[in-house]
């Protein structure tokens, strides 16, 4: 477990950019030290928000999961950028993330280093992803200068949520980088994905359940219009209005 701060009446949006830098710093450390350890091949780093997420600590924290079996979502993600790859000879990702910025349809937040959108795929409502823009494997080959952009990335899209309805908005968010199975991983780039499970307002949850769940999901709202209304938003946290 990772606490963000010593104030534990912080979230991450409420964070200055440079004290986020700090929690990534942590992971990067962690992913580091635990990846080095022989019998250890995937590193997951992740948050859940709120108690709507199974948060069971009020205090604003992340967690850290070593394993040494590589889990099946992770798994089937690395085989279809190694396809890719593969095929093309490119990041499947990178030329994803092109595409976006292009079309420019469900890009909510764009820096140096790193951009944010929706995905075309999004099933949550107001789901999003965080993805480099230089094709990184893992958070080890971070520069300075990248970390500090990530953070503020992510300081801007959680302010976003949290000021969709004017609370601290929940979620379950997590990185996905290449393994650490002593393997070269090419394929892999680095990206974070954030599952939010709020709906019209604060109190209107999705539930994935029945046909969802054994047949098909089904989007209450699409990439397109979850895109606008994120890109709409203030990045002035709604406390500090």
């Amino acid at each position: 477990m990772i606490c963000f701060s010593e104030n534990h009446s912080l979230t991450l949006p409420e964070m200055e950019t440079g004290d986020i830098k700090k929690v990534i710093d942590v992971w990067q450390q962690q992913y580091e030290e635990l990846g080095n350890l022989d019998y250890i091949n995937h590193v997951q780093i992740f948050e859940n928000k709120g108690q709507m997420m199974g948060c069971s600590n009020p205090h604003p924290h992340g967690q850290i999961w070593a394993q040494s079996s590589i889990p099946s979502i992770v798994s089937k993600t690395q085989d279809n950028l190694k396809k890719y790859a593969d095929k093309n000879g490119r990041s499947l990702l990178e030329d994803y993330v092109k595409q976006e910025l292009e079309a420019d349809e469900r890009i909510i937040l764009e820096n140096e280093d790193f951009v944010a959108f929706v995905p075309f795929w999004a099933v949550w409502p107001y789901e999003t992803m965080i993805v480099s823009k230089r094709k990184i494997e893992n958070l080890l080959q971070f520069s300075e200068a990248e970390k500090l952009s990530l953070a503020s990335i992510i300081k801007d899209l959680t302010t976003k949520y949290d000021n969709l309805f004017e609370i601290p908005f929940p979620y379950s968010a997590g990185i996905h980088q290449s393994p650490t199975d002593g393997e070269p991983h090419p394929e892999w780039h680095f990206h974070m994905h954030f599952y939010p499970p709020l709906l019209r307002n604060a109190e209107v949850k999705k539930f994935m359940v029945g046909y969802e769940m054994l047949a098909e999901p089904q989007r209450d709202i699409t990439p397109e219009q979850s895109a606008e209304v994120l890109k709409g938003l203030s990045l002035v946290h709604y406390k500090s209005k």
